[in-house]
């Protein structure tokens, strides 16, 4: 990949709260990194890091008081649609059926209900829920859900997605085979993603990159490039590989180191 498969850069970014005033906190500082199209770039810090200001940063909804982030070489200055954002919980609407739940961002964007309902049923049939169009929330499993709310950030095509630990309310074995599901997702439709997980198999599992955050003000400790073959991706399968252990007690050192800090 070149400069020109970048699709977010984040330029030294730092963000200090109540800035010039003896109560300012600085949550995050001098952080750096770049987002290809088709990757999954994974945050990994301590609670408190600053991951969630990160975040609101990227999507717009704050200003960074230092540095830039850009998206397709254009700098964000506001929540203009640009990212799609994934949270723990799924925030589906009970009273609308899955079909009404998936086509909530393109009937913000005012895309014609016929063609909204099409790549939503495509979504909906792809991804393993065709029969389920028309069941609410609440007769589906947590699972099911978080499916669902994945569909609703993937079917605007974002340029950015971004999951806020998007599999830590479910159970373990939910979680693995959401991960997979998800990861085979993102790499039929070149996503390009930010994870941030306090999950270091999650990170390496669904990660081509992990930056790890340190204790606040957050920075950038450490970046590992994960080289794992596509074919071993599985999160079983994943987990059997050397390197997949010895990347995961360097990363839980570092977040040690930093958290006895």
């Amino acid at each position: 990949m070149n400069s020109q498969d970048t699709v977010l850069s984040a330029r030294n970014v730092g963000m200090t709260f109540n800035q010039g005033t003896p109560k300012a906190v600085t949550a995050i500082d001098d952080i750096s990194f770049e987002v290809k199209r088709g990757e999954v770039v994974a945050i990994v810090g301590p609670s408190g890091c600053g991951k969630t200001t990160l975040f609101n940063i990227i999507s717009g909804l704050l200003q960074p008081t230092q540095g830039s982030i850009l998206v397709n070489d254009k700098p964000v200055h506001d929540a203009t649609g640009h990212v799609g954002y994934m949270l723990q919980k799924d925030l589906l609407l009970p009273w609308r059926t899955v079909l009404e739940n998936v086509i909530i961002g393109l009937q913000v964007r005012n895309v014609p209900r016929a063609e909204a309902d099409k790549i939503a049923r495509g979504l909906i049939e792809a991804y393993g829920l065709k029969g389920f169009e028309n069941s609410l929330p609440s007769g589906l499993s947590g699972g099911m859900r978080q499916r669902v709310a994945f569909m609703r950030t993937l079917a605007f095509s974002p340029d950015v997605i971004l999951l806020d630990e998007p599999f830590s309310a479910l159970d373990s074995q939910t979680r693995l085979i959401l991960q997979g599901d998800m990861l085979r997702i993102i790499r039929e439709r070149q996503c390009s993603v930010v994870l941030v997980t306090h999950d270091v198999g999650e990170a390496i599992t669904m990660a081509d990159r992990i930056v790890v955050i340190s204790s606040r003000p957050g920075r950038v400790h450490a970046v590992h490039d994960i080289d794992i073959a596509a074919e071993m991706r599985h999160p079983l399968k994943i987990r059997k590989l050397p390197l997949f252990n010895a990347l995961y007690d360097q990363i839980w050192g570092e977040l040690g180191i930093e958290m006895a800090a």
